[in-house]
């Protein structure tokens, strides 16, 4: 049975997209915002780095012609525009094809594909980084004629402004990547690679909140002791502005970084729920390659050893029954036995042979499943297990490997329901079914190699015998007086007592109990039978 994915906000919201879409929908709605988001994200780092550079931090002294200089920052904005921004995008398409490739044709991604995907985020980064480098390398040259002062303060504004704008870069494709990385890793998991972990991601968030808003102070600080006649309100401003963009910026970029943290941790806490509520079939998306992919691939791992237990723990359990199976799971496995008070009953077909010659195998086949269903299902509900079959026999036996409070009485009740019960539905079937009771063996036989839990005793022959000896009784049924003399009152009045005889391959006369084919007997006929015998 296939595994239900746990489902929630992290995964199916809207960046994602609705559940079950086609690859080709995923590919085209997240190339759109990957190209909405990281054009947007590239145009107000620019524009930030415009407006403080130009309007908010000074310009260091000797500077001819300020308003020439503000005339050329704003042509290399509008350069930029035109020029960088469609080469940004065109790169990022080309990073982008991997997913295309594989999206486009429905195929299972190849490895040199998964890797594109899985490495989508950090090749974006360092395509930005290496555009807003080349950016501040080029603003300072153009601004260095003027003033060496002015070409560093330009060239830090614009690096600061590209960290800045990488790391949101790589967050925001992070997230936007998912439905494409759930699927890649879907077709089999990817090798951990620790540029995805959580702490390069900690660090950027670090590096947004902290390392940008400080660095950026310090050059203000920097630029109070070396301009002249910089006076406190321009510093006290610079500050405000800096501090103002970190906790617009910074608030949000640090919450998709938590975000990207806990939502596979998330995922992997409501998919322990299910299981703690016995949900074996729940699993977890997995798209990243961190460790946070590696937990979510644990978990499925465990999801799935988990399922394989159960499956062989409830084939165990149908092959020598749940009792035994949990009693076996529970204290172990060791040869031998021990002695135990229980009750049997043993049920045996008669004319099976002439059967199979007589009828298609088939219908042989489904008589005999139909006959095994109604023997297991008889003997689960009054507390028995099948302990074995046998050809077109059952042995049933209560009170092993778990102790009943009346087990001779709950074996007499399930034979005189199987009797009617097989008579009623199988009429075409005849079944002997013999009950006995008394001290038995029960435990596991054969070798360490391959073993089986079973019962040895007196009263399995005699069950055994019975069958036999029942099969020409009135209801097919026949019991002996040491079970209904063990049974509760309740269920020895449905029985009545006969002649005694000598089983087959038995010493000891066995006295012979057969059902009452009319209602039981009140309490003074049941005085005056005890008077009789």
């Amino acid at each position: 049975m296939a595994a239900k994915a746990v489902t929630n906000k992290g995964l199916h919201g809207r960046l994602d997209g609705p559940p079950g879409a086609s690859r080709a929908v995923l590919e085209r709605r997240t190339r759109w915002l990957l190209i909405v988001a990281v054009g947007g994200a590239n145009l107000a780092g620019a524009l930030f780095v415009l407006l403080f550079s130009t309007f908010v931090m000074p310009d260091p002294p000797g500077i001819a012609d300020p308003a020439h200089v503000r005339f050329v920052n704003l042509l290399v904005f509008c350069a930029y525009l035109v020029f960088g921004a469609p080469i940004g995008v065109t790169w990022g398409l080309w990073l982008f094809r991997p997913v295309r490739t594989f999206a486009g044709h429905e195929h299972d991604p190849t490895e040199k594909e998964r890797r594109g995907v899985l490495r989508g985020p950090l090749r974006l980064l360092a395509m930005q980084g290496t555009l807003w480098g080349l950016g501040a390398v080029g603003w300072a040259v153009i601004d260095a004629p003027y003033s060496g002062l002015l070409a560093l303060k330009v060239g830090m504004i614009t690096a600061l402004g590209g960290v800045t704008t990488c790391a949101i870069v790589y967050l925001l494709t992070e997230r936007l990547l998912r439905p494409i990385a759930a699927v890649v890793m879907a077709a089999g998991p990817a090798q951990y690679d620790a540029w995805f972990g959580i702490t390069p991601r900690a660090m950027l968030a670090w590096a947004l909140g902290s390392a940008v808003p400080v660095l950026g102070s310090v050059a203000a600080a920097v630029a109070a002791l070396v301009v002249d006649g910089m006076s406190l309100t321009q510093l006290a401003g610079t500050i405000l502005v800096l501090g103002g963009v970190a906790l617009l910026v910074g608030a949000p970029v640090t919450y998709i970084a938590a975000r990207a943290i806990a939502d596979p941790v998330r995922s992997v806490r409501e998919g322990l729920a299910r299981v703690e509520r016995g949900d074996l079939q729940a699993s977890v998306p997995v798209y990243d390659a961190s460790e946070l992919g590696r937990l979510q691939a644990g978990f499925n791992h465990m999801a799935a050893g988990l399922r394989e237990n159960e499956r062989v723990r409830d084939l165990f359990g149908r092959h020598v029954g749940e009792d035994v199976a949990r009693h076996a799971l529970e204290h172990g496995v060791v040869l031998g036995g021990e002695l135990r008070e229980a009750a049997v009953f043993f049920v045996d077909l008669q004319g099976s042979t002439h059967l199979a010659a007589t009828r298609p195998p088939g219908e042989v086949v489904a008589l005999l499943n139909a006959y095994f269903g109604v023997v297991v299902e008889v003997v689960a509900r009054h507390g028995g297990l099948i302990n074995k079959f046998q050809g077109d026999a059952a042995l049933a036996v209560f009170g092993v490997p778990e102790r009943l409070e009346d087990p001779a009485g709950q074996a007499l009740a399930a034979a005189r329901e199987l009797s009617r019960r097989l008579r009623a539905e199988l009429p075409q079937l005849v079944a002997g079914i013999g009950v006995s009771a008394g001290q038995v063996v029960a435990g596991h036989i054969g070798a360490e190699q391959r073993l089986e839990y079973t019962v040895i005793g007196d009263p399995v022959n005699e069950a055994a015998r019975l069958s036999d000896l029942a099969k020409a009784a009135p209801d097919r049924l026949l019991a002996s007086e040491t079970v209904v003399a063990a049974a509760g009152p309740g269920e020895a009045a449905h029985w009545r007592l006969g002649s005694a005889v000598t089983l087959r391959g038995r010493t000891s006369r066995t006295r012979l109990a057969a059902p009452f084919r009319r209602p039981p007997p009140s309490g003074i006929d049941r005085v005056i039978n005890r008077l009789r015998r």
